[in-house]
């Protein structure tokens, strides 16, 4: 249908309209776009211009007394034209007959909604700016009267003199915020920042949190074929693919707000479907939703979720232009059906918006998408009564004083450190913080009973700068292991810092980023192999980091190690001219490296120290150049490593989503095997995506390599269709990991590879795949696995099973 095409530029046609005979000029001649109700009429002189969005690329002139006429134009470009209109009626002979395959009267319409998305998503606009005032509440609802009898709420129980009982379920309001925002978008270059001028949490000082309460984290775009909930995507009901999901039902015709609107509802095709239901507000001319509201059902596939609403009301701010003027989220969190649970509610609205107005490109030259202004934490209620943009009810402001009452109460302070034990392993004292409690007792051959204390800094000491230390013992060997270490920012905004440290101890090469350290209380009794391939390393380290922006980052490093074989692991250099071969108490290596890493638009929550990653939909690269510098500190070997990565999440909607990682690595020079790649291996009986689950520790070394791995996350699309297993919500999980290397013999003229270490041969790589199900009683991943490759080698595993404990929405 050539008249709705998707566009997103102004079409502008200019003309005068005359008499084709005579050449006199025709006034009041209607012109119009055909297939739409854009429209306009001639003037006295015949003179007209015709402009929108919406246009098709056919305009029809009407005059009574004359015969219409069409005339086509170019799409997204102003023209000038003369149309001109021959005298005369022709009627031509009309025929009724009943029509016994009638459209449903909703489709046409969805189908110019489809056609016009481009168009009413903001997002065509070269430029806008609105302000935005963000409210986020979370309600502890399903509140019983045995909950609040019980003994450990007797220190405040006043709390529970909060509790509504005018809803569905009794609910105890527990946090709020507010902020208030400049949003601003530019389509060329693509850029879009937030400034979030005020903020007011109840109980939360922390920075990096008050960046995920204003709107740019938050938003929910109805435009988008996916609308993601939670991580997972759910199929707009005007997505491109709608008809495939969606049933849809023309309810009525009737003014919305001084619009002209169809009334058309939607409801699932298929129970188990990541869809809406709901109803939707369609304007009768551009085709622009006026209001949206949705929810999705409690069988879908999302742990802990029992309800989700979306409420999204949009005004003609300018003519043709369509923005968001108010937006309505409420989430019912729920462990179980009878246990207590949560609501979520964000209520945003919108105003003074801006379209088209350029900024410098100065202006979007920032360190961060999004910018707490300074002092926006400490406006008073002066201020917060000017500028919001509706009243908070009796309840909402009573959650501030209720929360500042319960930090005073010494016994929620217990709780909370409870909680941060449990989550951060480590013990809080004063200045000095205690722990991690997994390392206190570990077990393995070399060490046998094992005990490890560490200590460090809190941040009531500093929030810039801390030292931590450590001592451990190992029974059998009876030594002393220990290391200490000093980090201090040079500055927060941008971040930058540094590190030094120091320790001697014992550990496994060859180790995954993801894996359990050697000293983990769990990881000593959940192996399939004894943990006999390990050394004791001496290392001194110091590094700088800078952040240039969120997700780019380069880091200086300066290392140096003496490395000692322990356990059944030896070093052996060839004796030069015969076939014979010595030990080699030590090994000693100097390096200094430069490590780059970018992630566009990464996202992260931040502690006053270290922070966690909320992740990017964009490929994140990582690449590092290692030089040795033999002679330094007694090194001995000189050697050059170049080291690349690549990570992604591809989304496939409906389909799942695929994790991808590629690795690749050089090494130029000699080097004894230790410093050379010692591929990821896996001994536990858990699942580790960073490593090979059926390759051994020390199993493959390689001077050049290159690897591959990916992981389909299918989302329960087939399982949830069985009628006996729906209900358990379970996900399908298939992954596949490859590596092939090489190894020049030249490195064994430094160190003989040990007894079980191999390369790859006849140019064969090492291959495994899996099969797995999530989502197991929500938090329980299995998988198994198969060996593809070296399947003679001694002491492997061909198959096997492993877990993965993992909480996903």
């Amino acid at each position: 249908m050539a008249g709705f095409i998707a566009k997103s530029q102004q079409t502008e046609v200019r003309g005068r309209v005359v008499d084709a005979e005579t050449g006199e000029a025709l006034p009041y001649v209607n012109i119009s776009f055909q297939g739409t109700k854009i429209g306009t009429t001639s003037d006295l002189d015949g003179n007209f211009v015709l402009k929108s969005y919406y246009a098709s690329d056919t305009v029809v002139a009407t005059f009574v007394g004359y015969m219409p006429s069409k005339m086509g134009v170019i799409l997204d470009q102003t023209q000038t034209v003369e149309i001109k209109l021959q005298a005369g009626i022709s009627l031509a002979e009309v025929e009724v007959r009943p029509d016994k395959d009638a459209e449903n009267p909703a489709h046409p319409i969805i189908r110019k909604v489809i056609a016009n998305k481009k168009i009413n998503d903001r997002e065509k606009l070269r430029s806008y700016s609105y302000e935005v005032y963000n409210k986020v509440e979370f309600d502890l609802n399903n509140v019983t009267e045995d909950f609040k009898s019980k003994k450990a709420f007797r220190p405040f129980e006043f709390i529970f003199d909060y509790i509504d009982t005018t809803g569905e379920k009794d609910y105890l309001p527990i946090f709020i915020s507010e902020t208030i925002s400049e949003i601003y978008y530019r389509k060329f270059p693509k850029a879009q920042k937030e400034s979030i001028n005020a903020v007011k949490v109840s109980g939360i000082e922390n920075e990096s949190v008050s960046q995920f309460l204003g709107d740019m984290y938050q938003n929910v775009n109805v435009y988008d074929n996916n609308i993601s909930v939670f991580g997972k995507p759910f199929i707009s009901p005007i997505s491109n693919s709608g008809f495939a999901f969606y049933k849809y039902y023309l309810l009525d015709s009737l003014w919305k707000d001084n619009y002209w609107c169809y009334h058309i509802k939607f409801i699932p095709k298929r129970e188990n479907d990541p869809v809406y239901n709901g109803e939707m507000f369609i304007h009768d001319t551009t085709y622009a939703i006026k209001e949206f509201r949705g929810n999705i059902s409690e069988e879908a596939n999302i742990n802990f979720v029992k309800g989700f609403e979306v409420t999204q009301i949009f005004e003609q701010v300018k003519p043709e232009v369509w923005m968001l003027t108010k937006d309505k989220l409420v989430v019912d969190f729920a462990l179980g059906e009878k246990t207590m649970g949560l609501y979520g509610r964000k209520t945003s609205t919108y105003k003074n918006h801006k379209v088209n107005e350029e900024l410098p490109d100065e202006f979007y030259n920032t360190v961060n998408q999004v910018e707490v202004e300074k002092g926006a934490r400490e406006k008073g209620e002066d201020y917060w009564q000017l500028h919001r943009h509706e009243e908070l009810d009796k309840n909402e402001k009573a959650i501030y004083f209720m929360v500042d009452s319960l930090k005073e109460v010494p016994t929620f302070q217990t709780y909370l450190d409870i909680v941060n034990i449990v989550f951060t392993g480590y013990k809080v004292v004063g200045n000095f913080e205690f722990g991690p409690y997994y390392s206190l007792y570990s077990f393995n051959p070399v060490e046998g009973n094992r005990f490890k204390l560490g200590v460090r800094t809190s941040n009531d000491f500093s929030t810039r700068v801390a030292f931590s230390t450590y001592g451990a013992y190992g029974l059998r060997d009876q030594k002393l292991k220990y290391g200490a270490s000093f980090f201090a920012f040079v500055s927060k905004e941008p971040r930058s810092f540094f590190e030094l440290s120091y320790h001697q101890d014992i550990e496994q090469l060859g180790l995954s980023q993801n894996a359990f350290s050697t000293d983990n209380f769990f990881g000593s009794f959940l192996r399939r192999n004894p943990a006999n391939k390990l050394n004791l390393v001496t290392e001194y380290k110091g590094y700088y980091e800078h952040e240039w922006f969120y997700g780019f980052s380069n880091r200086l490093i300066f290392s140096h190690r003496n490395i000692l074989p322990r356990g059944a692991l030896e070093f052996r250099a060839p004796l030069e001219g015969t076939s014979g071969s010595t030990l080699v108490d030590a090994i000693s290596t100097t390096e200094v490296g430069f490590y780059t890493r970018f992630a566009y638009k990464e996202r992260f929550v931040s502690g006053e120290f270290d922070r966690i990653s909320l992740g990017t939909d964009k490929p994140i690269i990582e690449i590092q150049l290692t030089k040795s510098l033999p002679g330094v500190l007694n090194a001995d070997y000189n050697y050059t490593k170049l080291y690349a990565a690549l990570s992604d999440e591809i989304s496939f909607g409906y389909f799942g989503y695929t994790e991808l990682r590629s690795e690749a690595g050089k090494i130029w020079g000699r080097a004894p095997y230790p410093l050379l790649e010692i591929h990821k291996g896996n001994e536990t009986f858990f699942y580790d995506d960073y490593a090979f689950n059926t390759m051994n520790f020390f199993e493959f070394v390689s001077d050049q390599f290159v690897s591959v791995s990916g992981t389909h996350h299918f989302g329960g699309l087939f399982l949830n269709r069985i009628p006996l297993l729906k209900k358990l919500k379970l996900r399908e999980v298939v992954s596949a990991k490859a590596v092939y290397g090489t190894y020049n013999s030249k490195n064994s003229e430094t160190l003989q590879l040990s007894e079980g270490i191999n390369t790859f041969s006849n140019r064969k790589p090492f291959l495994e795949a899996a099969v797995g199900v999530e989502n197991i009683l929500k938090f329980l991943r299995i998988d198994a696995l198969w060996r593809l490759s070296y399947l003679q080698n001694p002491n492997i595993v061909d198959f096997g099973i492993r877990a993965k404990l993992q909480l996903k929405f």
